[in-house]
């Protein structure tokens, strides 16, 4: 039987991999074997395939047979290639250990840099490179993800002695601090590691990489990592990749940095090239925003060699998969190294944007084509590539999906709303289950919503749950946070029916009605407190960021347009009110395919009265006078929804809702009720328990419901 290959290398122009064995390398590692494979200036590496952590779980953290063997071989290739060997005292080898699902997880996984370096070779690295403080800034990076990431030491106590030192020195950046002062922070965390776990820093190399391959591995299960996969729904994965590959450095001085960059603006869509970089800075860097990055266009007059490399890189990249991409590359010495290329991610807008572009303009001129061409930058083949259309139109249409379209018609929080802001504010995060921003004042009821919401106030409603009873304070309210519940809960599924930002399934809340007040890790709301939600997210911040409305870019019509053009099938819509239909007939729609009569019955408090009168009504002469009052509702809505449709076709379902999710369920409820029918509030709560079921999409309603009530079915027609 042919034994499995579990490791896979890349590096001098060839790789093991392909770019398409996502499922087998990772998208990270599938990345680097693609961009070695096209020639473009990746550090050798090699790539332990996603099975090798599916049986590390399966088998109560054991590694597969076979492994160990194989990952010593591609390392003492890997050695060869670089001419250097992990742990050497002189000259050593440098390693980061990646993780690299099959798909794109962003931070949700662990990464350890500068593996390899113990007391002896950093000292090498040092007289190596004639750069100490390069070298012990070096070792004190690793010491520290080591500790945290593969043993589990609080990140918050050497995050503190390192702050410690800074004020010490009265320095303000990292970079700012001597060659002795890193020296004397990587004592002070080797002994903070003694003091916690008994032992050693551990000095040998492969120690190193077998503990950072392992916790690699283990982050697959970090709850964070579980939790992301969840709400992405790709539960189906098998687990991640490791990376392991040689390190280059943007930290040795200033001649060297790190960055990432998108081949176009992820937030318009604009053909630009956009990103950000940091001057002798390692990658993490620039994720961690301690320093104001440069924009790119800063790179192009401060470094125009590596600009017009990464120029080339872009162009190459984004003809080769035909898709927007998100790049991180480093410079050491003044050359440039790509590390990742992966399909980058983009607001709505910006993905009809891209999409359109990409297939009506070409990426660049003919005349920027050459001379990257000229300079040897760019492989001649893609000359003429790069100055035409990127993908057809077919490929275009394809691309959207039917979020991106419900996405453009939310608020979102304002793009002057700097990053540095959201982190400070944020206070928990949930399940994003209706895109979207809302800033409002917290309430615990669907009667207070209302009542606030009818004083001009914005509110947001905050329940452990929500029921079919809370719809007005829902209508009411700007946004919906609740504790509980998935995408598919009630509240989901109606806040997503009215475009209004929901977020569920937020744990972190501790919510007491009594009490009136919410809890996030010791951190108290009360009632009128403000909140924004950003559902696009999931995340919850305190008080009232700016919000913004964003307009359809003229890219919306345009695709639409094209697929026009292609379609077989005709659109209609769901509208429940003239409103609902009028904007349906805004969006092209060409009809409404199903007109649910009961939802007009949601938007005012006397409408439910209405209705709930001629439920809990105990003669037809009582069910009689309370539809009367219903007539003049549903006459009036039906003439707006059929002059917004200016005769094309409505198809309109007659009153189908179970009717004990109309009907009071509390006491207080009840007793509003009984005033305006004249029945006793013991009489009501009855009435309700008598209509309940236990399988209401089988229950009293449709015809059935009109053979009981025929009153219903003459008023409505």
């Amino acid at each position: 039987m042919k034994k499995q290959k579990y490791v896979y290398f890349f590096g001098n122009g060839k790789a093991e991999g392909k770019g398409d064995w996502r499922e087998i390398l990772g998208g990270k590692g599938a990345g680097l074997a693609e961009m070695t494979s096209i020639g473009l200036p990746v550090p050798a590496g090699f790539t332990i395939a996603v099975d090798a952590c599916a049986q590390y779980h399966r088998h109560g953290g054991k590694w597969p047979r076979g492994l160990e063997k194989e990952v010593r071989q591609q390392l003492a290739k890997l050695e060869r290639s670089c001419g250097r060997k992990l742990g050497d005292p002189k000259h050593p080898l440098l390693v980061s250990v990646r993780s690299g699902a099959a798909r794109s997880m962003p931070g949700m996984m662990e990464t350890i840099l500068n593996l390899g370096l113990n007391d002896e070779s950093v000292l090498g690295l040092s007289a190596a490179t004639d750069n100490p403080r390069f070298a012990w800034d070096s070792y004190r990076r690793f010491l520290q993800m080591y500790s945290t990431v593969v043993v589990g030491l609080n990140k918050d106590v050497l995050e503190g002695k390192l702050h410690a030192l800074k004020q010490r020195l009265g320095v303000t950046n990292d970079t700012e601090i001597p060659a002795g002062g890193l020296r004397e922070l990587c004592d002070e965390f080797k002994a903070f590691f003694r003091d916690e776990t008994g032992e050693e820093f551990p000095q040998d190399p492969w120690e190193q990489l077998v503990g950072a391959i392992q916790a690699v591995w283990r982050s697959w299960n970090a709850e964070k990592a579980v939790t992301y996969r969840r709400v992405e729904k790709i539960t189906d994965l098998q687990g991640t990749g490791v990376n392991v590959q040689q390190m280059v450095f943007g930290n040795m001085g200033d001649d060297c940095g790190t960055g990432v960059c998108f081949t176009r603006d992820p937030s318009t869509g604009e053909n630009e090239f956009y990103g950000e970089m940091l001057i002798n800075a390692q990658g993490e860097d620039v994720v961690a925003g301690i320093r104001t990055p440069l924009h790119l266009n800063e790179l192009r007059t401060q470094w125009p060699e590596v600009y017009e490399q990464l120029e080339a890189v872009r162009a190459m990249l984004e003809i080769h998969y035909g898709e927007m991409q998100d790049l991180e590359f480093t410079v050491e010495r003044g050359k440039l190294y790509m590390l990742q290329c992966r399909t980058g991610k983009r607001t709505p807008s910006a993905a009809f944007r891209i999409a359109v572009e990409q297939a009506s303009r070409p990426l660049m001129s003919a005349a920027e084509a050459r001379k990257l061409v000229k300079k040897k930058y760019l492989p001649k083949k893609y000359e003429k590539l790069a100055s035409r259309p990127v993908i057809t139109k077919d490929q275009a249409i394809a691309r959207i999906v039917a979020e991106d379209v419900e996405r453009l018609f939310y608020p979102v929080i304002s793009s002057r709303v700097t990053a540095e802001e959201r982190a400070q504010r944020r206070i928990a995060q949930g399940i994003n289950a209706v895109p979207g921003a809302a800033s409002g004042r917290i309430v615990f009821s669907a009667e207070e919503a209302e009542r606030r919401a009818q004083n001009g106030e914005a509110v947001l409603l905050v329940r452990k749950e929500t029921s079919p009873e809370d719809v007005g304070g829902m209508q009411a309210a700007k946004g919906i946070l609740t504790q509980t519940g998935g995408k598919t809960s009630h509240a989901a599924v109606v806040a997503r029916g009215w475009g209004k930002c929901c977020i569920v399934g937020c744990e972190e809340l501790n919510i007491d009605y009594d009490a009136r007040r919410l809890s996030v890790n010791g951190v108290v709301f009360s009632e009128g407190d403000e909140l924004t939600l950003d559902g696009s997210t999931g995340e919850v911040f305190r008080g009232a960021l700016e919000l913004e409305r964003p307009e359809p870019p003229k890219e919306f019509e345009i695709l639409l347009g094209w697929a026009d053009k292609r379609r077989r099938l005709k659109v209609r819509t769901n509208a429940d009110t003239p409103v609902d239909s009028q904007k349906a007939i805004e969006l092209g729609a060409e009809g409404i395919g199903l007109c649910r009569t009961e939802h007009m019955f949601f938007s005012t408090r006397e409408r439910q009265l209405a209705i709930q009168e001629m439920i809990v009504a105990q003669t037809r002469d009582a069910r009689a006078a309370a539809l009367d009052k219903l007539l003049p509702f549903q006459r009036e809505d039906f003439i707006g929804i059929f002059e917004a449709m200016a005769g094309k076709p409505v198809t309109i379902r007659l009153l189908d809702p179970p009717l004990h999710e109309f009907v009071p369920k509390t006491r207080e409820q009840a007793q509003e009720l009984a005033a305006a029918t004249g029945l006793s509030a013991e009489a009501i709560l009855h009435r309700a328990e008598q209509l309940h079921e236990s399988n209401p999409m089988l229950g009293h309603r449709g015809c059935r419901l009109c053979i009981s009530y025929p009153e219903i079915l003459e008023m409505q027609v």
